[in-house]
């Protein structure tokens, strides 16, 4: 288990911002089920679904800036959960990028690749792995999503999400695992024991698709999905 509680680059649970935020949440005095209910919580919903301006930020920025999708929220997840001494690891997959219809411009959409790479984190508790994606979108956003197709039953993919059952995902942490995107999932690229090894392996976009990606449309997107969680405030 040790290589899963260690310190790295992108999970740099040392960081002083990290340290505080452990200590001002006491989360050292829960047990690991509670303390892994918290930061899960804290995660999905504190830290809100928005798109980052790439993949390899470590945790301490995702926490300052306070927004992420699946793999930068994934690294803070791990971070925290390793500052608390509670195991963790990545599985890697390619999804589709059909979940970002509705969030994403027609246009921008166009532009994107088809399949892009996904993570979520696993965590060993009481001598098993669960796996915990649900935490991606924060509560607030999916209702406003959930309003919008009340009347909608059945297979969910757009905004972001992709879920057997858009009014009852399965995104609470209640001992068990979780999911959010898991419908649109191509294939697994395996296990990880950080993000760090995973990066070096994987990456989305690299050029001038990089630069555009970072510079102009992840706002475009990020403005949509601001405009679409207030639509419910």
């Amino acid at each position: 288990m040790q290589q899963y509680l260690l310190n790295t680059r992108l999970l740099n649970y040392t960081h002083h911002h990290v340290q505080t935020l452990i200590t001002q949440k006491q989360w050292l005095s829960l047990n690991p089920q509670q303390a892994l209910t918290a930061i899960y919580n804290f995660v999905m919903d504190d830290i809100k679904f928005g798109y980052s301006s790439e993949d390899t930020l470590n945790a301490s920025t995702v926490l300052r800036q306070g927004y992420g999708q699946c793999n930068t929220k994934g690294t803070l997840l791990m971070a925290l959960l390793r500052g608390v001494g509670i195991p963790c690891r990545l599985q890697g997959f390619t999804i589709s990028n059909d979940l970002k219809r509705g969030v994403m411009p027609r246009w921008v959409l166009a532009l994107a690749p088809a399949q892009i790479i996904h993570s979520w984190v696993e965590v060993y508790l009481d001598g098993t792995w669960l796996e915990l994606e649900g935490y991606i979108i924060d509560n607030a956003y999916l209702s406003a999503v959930q309003s919008r197709f009340k009347t909608h039953h059945g297979r969910f993919i757009g905004y972001g999400i992709a879920t057997p059952c858009l009014q009852k995902p399965k995104n609470q942490f209640h001992g068990q695992s979780t999911y959010i995107q898991r419908e649109s999932i191509i294939a697994s690229l395996g296990y990880f024991a950080d993000p760090d090894s995973f990066y070096q392996q994987h990456r989305n976009l690299s050029g001038a698709k990089k630069w555009l990606y970072k510079y102009l449309l992840r706002h475009i997107i990020n403005q949509r999905i601001v405009k679409i969680r207030h639509s419910m405030t």
